[in-house]
């Protein structure tokens, strides 16, 4: 079976120094759940597997085993040139992704040309209340939604999102930095207006300070944008 044939071929290439390395950037995953295999190897065999006939069998078998079975699994999306199967297995995936890595490396390349139908699954993915789901859809509107395709009621619908856990925030706070470098007049006033819960709010400013993209007389108004913190 493709699922044993897989692993065994994960265990080949195990690098456990990098396992070691790697749990510790994802600490709220067991360590036994890493075999430890380099992401450009994954995307080499990910790119060999969907060549496969029976790769679809891999793709059915969830919940994997092992993070790398997981990553695999994004980059196999990632690759499919099939936007309809594509979508398909995605939903499928997606209540299963358990880890910021995994979320943020998926990526199927086939969305750039269909937007549209893309921007309608967003929409339902931002009300999702699972973590790593609403962690994607806003990633995706990053990936897609922030150059000729934009749209200020984009940021309007990330603005209204409100969740107690991190790595949603914490995308949302990554979301408008990255909204402020490229589109600075348009995303300044939900700053100004603080439509971001506080913590967001502080932490968006805090990465876009950090960023290259981001003038210095720009940076220093943004400065004075900060909430500050309670006594």
């Amino acid at each position: 079976m493709i699922k044993e044939e897989i692993k065994q071929e994960l265990l080949k290439r195990q690098d456990v120094a990098y396992r070691d390395f790697q749990s510790k950037l994802i600490p709220n995953v067991s360590k036994d759940f890493f075999v430890g295999v380099r992401t450009p190897e994954l995307r080499k065999f990910a790119k060999e597997l969907l060549k496969r006939d029976d790769v679809g069998e891999f793709l059915q078998e969830k919940p994997h085993q092992y993070f790398d079975e997981n990553q695999l699994h994004a980059f196999i999306l990632s690759g499919m040139k099939d936007y309809d199967l594509c979508m398909k297995e995605l939903k499928e995936f997606l209540p299963y992704v358990d880890n910021w890595a995994t979320c943020d490396q998926m990526s199927p390349k086939i969305f750039k040309k269909h937007k549209e139908e893309l921007l309608k699954e967003i929409k339902g993915w931002l009300k999702s209340k699972e973590t790593y789901t609403v962690r994607f859809a806003v990633g995706m509107l990053m990936e897609h939604f922030l150059d000729e395709d934009f749209k200020v009621e984009y940021p309007e619908m990330v603005s209204k999102i409100r969740s107690d856990e991190y790595y949603v925030n914490m995308m949302i706070a990554w979301y408008f930095a990255t909204a402020l470098a490229k589109q600075y007049e348009a995303v300044l006033p939900f700053i100004e207006e603080k439509q971001l819960a506080e913590w967001t709010h502080n932490k968006a400013i805090q990465k876009s300070i950090e960023s290259n993209r981001i003038a210095p007389e720009q940076k220093e108004y943004l400065r004075s944008l900060k909430i500050p913190k309670k006594k």
